[in-house]
């Protein structure tokens, strides 16, 4: 798996990644994010978005991708999703992370865990011990071999969309990529 050079998915979604909705919908929404990242966070309410709306139609895939020189907490708070993730509740911690970007250290990340009803003793360790340090350093590296140098970055049924990521921006590149795919059936999104 190399990069092509032109911003395309050559990291194919796998059993590994976090995912929401069939794989057999005509659109796969690949993004790279980073929770500390002040764009991603911006646009986490529009992705949600785009998820409720399109429902069986989309195929949405979150990858970690923590740029940890500009975001100091990126790297801690992806692992924590991880650590949450072990213990079935991936996605709860995920939107709570973008739902408070600013509190993203130790002892928020500990709240959350509690609030959720996780193993806080468990997910401690995790997050003391870098047990999924890999699995992000993994993610990171698949968005390299993309083409992805900042967050966030989406990439639709294998182009990298650069711009816009407003609802509408976003909807119409889906749109056009469903458009595109041979399982597309007219009329399903919307």
């Amino acid at each position: 798996m190399t990069f092509d050079g032109g911003g395309h998915l050559t990291v194919p979604v796998s059993p590994g990644d976090h995912v929401l909705g069939p794989d057999t919908a005509p659109v796969t929404l690949v993004e790279y994010g980073d929770y500390e990242c002040p764009y991603c966070g911006a646009a986490h309410p529009i992705v949600q978005a785009i998820v409720d709306r399109l429902g069986d139609d989309l195929c949405y895939v979150f990858r970690h991708f923590p740029l940890a020189q500009a975001h100091p907490h990126a790297q801690q708070a992806a692992e924590a999703a991880e650590a949450a993730g072990a213990q079935g509740k991936f996605w709860e911690v995920h939107d709570l992370l973008y739902e408070h970007q600013t509190a993203l250290d130790g002892p928020h990340l500990l709240t959350y865990a509690d609030a959720l009803g996780l193993d806080v003793e468990r997910f401690a360790s995790d997050l003391a011990s870098h047990v999924h340090a890999d699995r992000v350093r993994q993610d990171f590296m698949s968005g390299v071999r993309n083409g992805v140098i900042g967050t966030a970055t989406y990439l639709i049924n294998g182009p990298r969309h650069d711009w816009p990521h407003h609802l509408r921006g976003l909807l119409a590149a889906i749109t056009t990529a469903a458009a595109a795919s041979p399982t597309f059936i007219p009329g399903g999104i919307r």
